[in-house]
């Protein structure tokens, strides 16, 4: 995001958006003057300025505008940086099947024909999608990234399309769309499986003739662009339940690569949180010098939903809190260590609710169900406590211990338990 004066000391601003957008394609450029006139207005917007804002009145207009564009910029991967971040080298594992998948990405890249990564959440198919692009005939082109699932159906088609100006309102200019940005280059479709039916269509026809319509014109763009494209959901089921279209999957799945989950490559565990460590280690400050066996064999024993992005957050926040230069058990978070304690299998390593909820329910069977214990030993009003325990909504039997002496101990189930149940039974039961 570029913000700049119209009258600059060694030249003008309008002609500098010209050489700005030469040299950042993917750059926006917002122009500001104090003396503003509608020939500099229009040859500004031409040369591909964003917009031209006259200083004073329009002041205004500024940070809503630069909020508006950066919004979108984060769906734009920056062509080199981003691109030697990620290549085949650095993808993790020796397993037979993250090898088998890295095999056939290799082959497929070298073409330009359309991608299908498949897998679960955080099983790295962006990861996989750049490493293409990068060792491709395309790889000093643009390569461009949308997540499909974070737009409405009409926002999305205005993103990956474009408009022409007047198109609906607020369209005061014409737009470019992601495949125009991705012109020559790459576009990564992520999660694919949320695309609306309709655009489906839309998309189809991209891939068949290389051209589509913008939002509001009649004619046609050409592109020359490659479509990667990625989904953690099953498209056979999408296809059975008339979600998404069959000749757009067999279209997009010339060449499928299928990614692993985690726990069927638990070998590659200790690999993962090594690299992990050497790349958080600077950012948090921390030198760790040895990874503790329990450790590893803990994280190997983990089902892992999210997969390689959940272990990644499991080892940063170990870092976070470990004391010394060796990673040990106790670092992990209660879910981890104790998986068959674990209530809720959403829980991830930064989850604050399901920290407290682990914690409070091991202090209730340290106390064998004994409310006014528990509250005691946590440090919170014995209401507080039956608040959070109805918040919670824990699955396992509570034990309520009747307070007074000589009273017996009731089994009450969480699904009917009422905060008032145990005052009830405290003053009639007996042994």
């Amino acid at each position: 995001m570029v913000l700049c004066d119209v009258c600059l000391p060694d030249g003008s601003g309008v002609e500098l958006v010209s050489e700005l957008k030469r040299l950042r394609p993917l750059s926006e450029v917002i122009l500001l003057t104090a003396h503003g006139n509608i020939p500099d207005g229009v040859q500004a917007i031409k040369n591909g300025a964003f917009d031209y804002i006259t200083k004073g009145d329009d002041n205004n207009k500024i940070l809503p505008l630069m909020q508006r564009r950066w919004k979108r910029l984060p769906f734009y991967s920056q062509q080199k940086a981003v691109g030697k971040q990620y290549s085949f080298d650095t993808v993790i594992g020796r397993s037979p099947a993250i090898e088998e998948a890295v095999s056939l990405a290799r082959k497929v890249a070298a073409t330009d024909v359309p991608v299908l990564l498949t897998g679960e959440t955080g099983t790295g198919k962006e990861v996989f999608a750049q490493s293409i692009h990068q060792h491709s005939s395309r790889s000093d082109k643009a390569f461009v990234a949308i997540n499909c699932s974070s737009f409405s159906r009409d926002l999305l088609e205005s993103e990956m399309f474009g408009h022409k100006a007047g198109a609906f309102t607020g369209a005061l200019k014409e737009t470019k769309g992601l495949f125009e940005e991705a012109d020559n280059g790459t576009i990564f479709l992520d999660e694919i499986g949320e695309m609306a039916f309709d655009l489906q269509a839309k998309l189809l026809r991209i891939l068949e003739t290389g051209e589509f319509l913008k939002i509001g014109d009649t004619k046609p763009v050409k592109v020359n662009v490659r479509v990667i494209a990625a989904t953690n959901r099953d498209l056979a089921k999408e296809i059975a339940d008339g979600h998404f279209r069959e000749d757009l999957f067999y279209r997009l799945s010339v060449f499928h690569i299928h990614l692993p989950p985690l726990r069927e490559r638990v070998d590659d565990i200790p690999l993962h949180v090594e690299a992990f460590v050497s790349a958080l280690s600077s950012k948090i400050g921390k030198t760790i010098r040895t990874i503790s066996p329990d450790y590893v064999r803990i994280l190997k024993r983990y089902p892992w939903k999210g997969n390689v992005r959940e272990l990644r957050n499991v080892v940063e926040r170990s870092l976070i809190i470990s004391d010394g230069d060796t990673l040990t058990a106790d670092t992990l978070p209660l879910t981890i260590q104790n998986p068959q304690d674990n209530t809720d299998s959403s829980y991830s390593g930064f989850d604050l609710d399901g920290v407290e909820k682990m914690h409070i329910q091991k202090v209730l069977k340290y106390t064998n169900g004994n409310k006014t214990e528990t509250s005691r030993l946590l440090g919170i009003g014995l209401t507080t406590l039956y608040r959070k325990i109805e918040e919670y909504a824990f699955d396992c039997e509570i034990e309520l211990a009747v307070g007074r002496k000589g009273a017996g101990v009731l089994r009450v189930s969480n699904a009917f338990w009422n905060p008032r149940l145990e005052d009830a039974h405290s003053k009639s039961a007996s042994v």
